[in-house]
């Protein structure tokens, strides 16, 4: 194979240790050195300090969990030019299999130009999209929570959840917290509902009398106190996401008009893909790097399976639950799209290519700053050219030896 690159390295990134792999020009052939450093920061400026020496065009390395992350971030700081690359567009060749030999192959392909390097957003991204992921994990986490809080009340025959439609609500908290210290009587139970609650008081009653015991107290008060300091830091991380995505603010702003679009989703997707489009040329090429489009799979004439690729769970969960929010929107295009493809081919489906014509929104949206134009709720209503699908219906007929004078309808 050709070199394409003088200088590269290549790095076999583990928890403890670093393998980098240096190949450069040398006398008759390449000159090819190998080191191993501790992943100590001290120890891996050490090692930007030799890639720097060594003039390193691109140092390569595989995305090995979050080992990476403090490798990528000493080698961007010394100037190093670093492209991460998937591990599974990475095959060794057959043969032994060390730490050395992996660090040398990437080395190897890298001053060919067989990798690629993946997306890593800048910093002010980055840190968006920690905190992002972190308050979709909080979220995930309050809602088992609120699932192990039903298991409870029901072990306990208290059929709140019956009764109330938010389980989590002031009213059902205060009978809960009442239960909690000690409370058994349903009338005076009951007597806690609030608001719209208080008409169902004799319903409540019975919901509100069942076996509940010191142990399911124990269980609920551990249960209730932890979605309550879980509630407490999605606020605060609400807060801080705030802070960081006032320099997006306008991006997010235009994604909001996208219907099924709401303000956290929109958070997410600029954390996942950054508001700069120039990294990917085509909305084309961010819905094949999101793994939002059909997979094209065609060996000896035979097209295979066109599910699609496992891409980014963060963004892929946010557009799929916005195109589900888009089927309670009225006359728009996206709904129409849903429903039109649920019909053909199944929900899920149509969640999922719904999906991908948000994401291709957002590219347009992101790269021309205008906001979200609809086509309406009748743009296949209108495409349709009736009097095409009339001469279709009569040429089959025609085909089958009929013959037929068509009028309009009075």
């Amino acid at each position: 194979m050709d070199v394409v690159l003088d200088r590269v390295a290549g790095l076999d990134v583990h928890k403890r240790t670093v393998v980098a792999t240096v190949r450069t020009p040398g006398q008759g052939q390449r000159r090819e050195v190998t080191r191993t450093y501790r992943t100590f920061t001290a120890e891996l400026e050490r090692l930007a300090a030799w890639l720097v020496t060594e003039q390193v065009g691109v140092a390569a390395m595989e995305a090995t969990g979050v080992f990476w992350l403090p490798v990528y971030y000493v080698l961007e700081a010394a100037g190093v030019p670093v492209e991460v690359v998937n591990a599974g567009h990475v095959k060794r060749v057959p043969g032994r299999k060390t730490d050395v030999k992996d660090s040398q192959w990437l080395a190897q392909l890298a001053e060919c130009g067989l990798l690629r390097g993946s997306f890593i957003p800048p910093q002010p991204i980055r840190e968006l999209r920690d905190l992002t992921r972190y308050r979709t994990k909080l979220i995930q986490e309050r809602v088992r929570e609120e699932q192990r809080l039903t298991k409870v009340l029901e072990d306990a025959q208290i059929k709140l959840n019956s009764v109330v439609s938010d389980p989590l609500g002031k009213s059902a908290r205060l009978m809960m917290r009442a239960l909690i210290a000690g409370e058994r009587d349903p009338e005076t139970l009951a007597a806690l509902a609030l608001g719209r609650l208080r008409p169902k008081t004799e319903v409540l009653r019975q919901a509100l009398y069942g076996r509940f015991n010191s142990h399911h107290a124990f269980q609920l008060r551990l249960v209730l106190d932890h979605i309550e300091t879980i509630e407490q830091m999605i606020i605060e991380l609400d807060a801080e996401v705030d802070r960081v995505m006032a320099p997006f603010a306008g991006d997010r702003d235009l994604l909001d008009t996208i219907p099924g679009v709401g303000k956290r989703i929109a958070e997410v997707i600029i954390a996942e893909i950054g508001v700069d489009m120039t990294r990917f040329p085509t909305p084309e090429c961010l819905a094949s790097w999101a793994a939002m489009c059909p997979g094209h799979h065609e060996s000896a004439g035979k097209h295979h399976s066109g599910k699609t690729r496992r891409g980014d769970p963060w963004l892929r969960t946010a557009l799929v639950e916005a195109a589900w929010c888009t089927t309670r929107t009225k006359n728009s295009y996206l709904a129409a799209q849903f429903w039109r493809i649920a019909r053909r081919r199944g929900e899920k489906r149509a969640a999922v290519a719904v999906g991908h014509s948000i994401l291709r929104s957002a590219w347009y949206i992101l790269s021309t700053q205008q906001p979200y134009a609809d086509l309406g709720g009748d743009y296949f209503t209108q495409r349709t050219d009736t009097q095409a699908r009339v001469d279709y219906l009569v040429r089959q007929l025609r085909k089958l030896g009929k013959d037929i004078t068509v009028t309009d309808a009075a």
